[in-house]
């Protein structure tokens, strides 16, 4: 009896190969079929391609090709699969069938680009079901939040909340950024932190209670202060920045870097019974410099620890950034681009300030110039001392 090696090996001189090089130009053309298992598939896939695993290959293939004169790729791992499914769908009849030469592998191994499967395991279509029921998600909308990364700038009072329903909500990655540790006085608001992990780095508590609530999710740490020499380098890659920070240095330093990156920031700010929200999306609509184009004078910018604040407002403010966050990752709505909502927690009274953006805004009036990344700390605090710059 053949072995599993020689049915390749025959296999492959009935049929033609493309590289993934040569396989590349053809995506928007051909019929794109992966005959791996559906947990393969779900580990990552070529753009536009057919789930259709080799088993179910020959009873199925009707349906999803129907013409049998266009052509046809098929993949696996590393081509063995993918070499006995093009020789079977040429002995029924198909004209034009191709396996992609080194599979699955050799295409992530030559930096093509991929993904994530599409479609839901299971369990998280059980997991997300008050997602997809709702028509403006639905289970591609669902794939997407977990093919998609945010970067929260701080795991403190605005990045807790942020973070628990961005995790909830499946969105795929999510950084966290935050050089501090978890300390007792953090515990009246930071909800992501508990007792068990005062004195432990921020980054590590925030994985722990991601983790604990959603393991789809991969958390990324970066267990440093952000400043001018790493907020590019950190920043890139990411869909969508949240803003956690508590003071002006942060917040300018993430406006500037956004500009560089072009990654839509969603904004959040507390003082004592006050909230504000927005999202500034580079060259798009205003950004921060465009609301503030200066920091204020320190004295006039206390952060939280100096005058203190109600522990439920960024739990408030941190879930519409996180709400808006996902509407950004997902199309859906009117995000607060060119608009600041203002939060008044005493008078319980939300009013929403048009923002217009600066035709002579120093930071975004020129796309082709984005403003230099420097260091913020001696502009607003005296003598440049470096304070906490990512929790609040």
């Amino acid at each position: 009896m053949a072995s599993y090696r020689d049915l390749v090996s025959r296999a492959r001189q009935q049929i033609d190969e493309l590289t993934p090089a040569a396989l590349e130009p053809r995506l928007d053309e051909v019929l794109l079929i992966d005959v791996r298992e559906t947990g393969e598939h779900e580990q990552g896939t070529i753009r536009g391609a057919r789930l259709l695993p080799r088993g179910l290959l020959e009873r199925d293939i009707a349906g999803v090709a129907p013409d049998r004169s266009g052509p046809v790729v098929v993949y696996c791992a590393s081509g063995g699969r993918s070499a006995l499914a093009a020789a079977s769908l040429k002995e029924m009849g198909y004209e034009e069938v191709y396996s992609l030469a080194g599979g699955f592998d050799r295409w992530k191994s030559e930096g093509k680009a991929w993904g994530a499967g599409e479609g839901l395991t299971a369990e998280q279509r059980d997991r997300y079901s008050r997602h997809v029921i709702l028509e403006e998600v639905g289970e591609a909308g669902q794939a997407r939040l977990l093919a998609s990364s945010i970067l929260l700038i701080g795991a403190g009072g605005l990045g807790s909340p942020a973070a628990l329903y961005l995790a909830a909500a499946g969105v795929g990655t999510i950084g966290v950024v935050d050089y501090d540790v978890v300390d007792r006085t953090n515990l009246q608001r930071q909800v992501l932190h508990n007792l068990d992990r005062v004195g432990l780095p921020k980054t590590e508590s925030a994985r722990e209670a991601i983790t604990a609530l959603n393991p789809d999710v991969k958390v990324v740490t970066h267990n440093v202060r952000l400043d001018a020499d790493n907020a590019i380098d950190i920043m890139t890659g990411y869909d969508v920045v949240l803003d956690g920070g508590d003071n002006f240095p942060t917040r300018y330093l993430v406006n500037d870097a956004s500009l560089h990156v072009r990654v839509p920031v969603v904004h959040g700010s507390i003082f004592r019974f006050e909230g504000q929200v927005s999202v500034f999306d580079p060259y798009v609509g205003p950004c921060y410099r465009c609301l503030f184009p200066e920091p204020p004078p320190p004295e006039l910018a206390p952060s939280c620890a100096e005058a203190g604040v109600l522990g439920v407002l960024p739990g408030i403010i941190g879930s519409i950034e996180a709400m808006e966050a996902i509407k950004l990752l997902l199309g859906l709505g009117e995000p607060l681009t060119g608009r600041l909502l203002i939060y008044d927690a005493l008078e319980e009274e939300f009013n929403s300030v048009s923002i217009d953006r600066d035709p002579d805004c120093p930071a975004c009036a020129d796309p082709e110039r984005p403003p230099k990344i420097v260091e913020y700390d001696q502009t607003c605090r005296p003598g440049g001392n470096v304070e906490r710059a990512t929790t609040s």
